[in-house]
């Protein structure tokens, strides 16, 4: 039987490697599954899936000179995706009344915590406190206009 992309044979495991497992096609030839065409799922060791002797029913995916491609996941029956059911959220819903737009909402906001316009200002004129006390420093490090110190 020649050995065609497409065809699904059976073969023999004849080795196990950490990307993959060897395995003896009719014929004599030896194909490799890599190891993301071993299962569905995600598979972390292929001897968690394959055994060497196991008889496989494989996929011939690619033929490149000697080398040919194999596959055990594209003969399964594909699933049908779960549908992801919506989250329902069972914490009690607290309601806030919301406050008239007409009003000035800006001052505060419904808890009585400072707004960003509040925050802003404050923390300006903090900056400019530091800033001041700051220059005073350096000026005074700097010596007068003129005064150098001659030894």
């Amino acid at each position: 039987m020649s050995i065609e992309v497409g065809n699904v044979l059976e073969g023999t495991v004849t080795g196990i490697t950490n990307f993959g497992a060897f395995v003896e096609l009719p014929g004599g030839k030896v194909g490799l599954i890599h190891i993301s065409e071993v299962a569905d799922v995600y598979v972390k060791d292929v001897k968690d899936f394959l055994k060497e002797r196991d008889k496989v029913k494989v996929k011939v995916l690619t033929i490149d000179g000697n080398k040919i491609g194999l596959s055990i996941k594209q003969l399964q029956e594909k699933k049908p995706p779960q549908p992801v059911a919506p989250r329902v959220n069972t914490a009690p819903v607290k309601f806030v009344p919301r406050k008239n737009f007409n009003t000035d909402f800006r001052r505060q906001n419904s808890i009585g915590a400072p707004t960003f316009e509040d925050k802003l200002s404050k923390f300006l004129k903090d900056s400019d406190e530091k800033l001041t006390d700051l220059r005073k420093k350096t000026d005074s490090k700097r010596g007068g206009r003129g005064s150098r110190h001659y030894e």
